[in-house]
């Protein structure tokens, strides 16, 4: 995996191109934001997340999918159980994960954030390959940009505090701190 810092998109992952973007306003990116994801809910390798952020998510399959399928909205990346990344937005332009959020007094968070999407519930640890896939794809970001420094690396719920709790209480934000600031000093 390797991002090709003039396009945005990162070579050596699946591509799934969303048509829920838009381009991003003065092109900063400075906040890297955590999800979780499981469609229907803590189902996985179903394939419906990349439905959804294509927009081709049929209501009629999932009672759940009737409450989603009117949504238009995408990540930048997805970390499936396996380890399995699909890109779906080029990290160059905004996706639409973040919804009414504010960071550090900073609202609509999508204008100067990346996305990533762990497949997974905020009531189930994640898998030994989704760390090491989301420390490597990490550090590729902060070395292409910078201004996401450590402390810029929250969750969901920090952002949308009351109206979202993913990636929730499973994941472990020390051991993924700390694999950056080891795999950082070893590069």
């Amino acid at each position: 995996m390797q991002l090709d810092p003039l396009s945005g998109w990162c070579e050596g992952v699946q591509h799934c191109p969303s048509p829920n973007f838009n381009e991003r306003p003065g092109g900063e990116v400075s906040l890297l934001v955590i999800h979780n994801i499981s469609l229907p809910p803590a189902q996985f390798a179903t394939g419906k997340v990349h439905a959804l952020f294509q927009n081709r998510l049929d209501s009629s399959e999932h009672p759940y999918f009737e409450s989603i399928a009117h949504l238009r909205v995408s990540a930048h990346f997805l970390i499936e159980r396996d380890g399995t990344v699909t890109q779906f937005v080029s990290c160059l332009d905004r996706a639409w994960h973040a919804g009414v959020s504010v960071f550090d007094g900073r609202e609509s968070c999508n204008d100067f954030s990346l996305g990533i999407e762990l497949e997974g519930t905020d009531d189930q640890p994640f898998t030994e390959a989704q760390y090491r896939v989301l420390t490597d794809l990490t550090l590729q970001l902060q070395a292409r940009f910078p201004a996401i420094e450590v402390q810029r690396i929250c969750g969901h719920s920090d952002i949308a505090p009351g109206r979202k709790t993913d990636p929730g209480p499973h994941f472990d934000w020390p051991r993924y701190r700390a694999a950056l600031t080891n795999k950082e000093g070893t590069q």
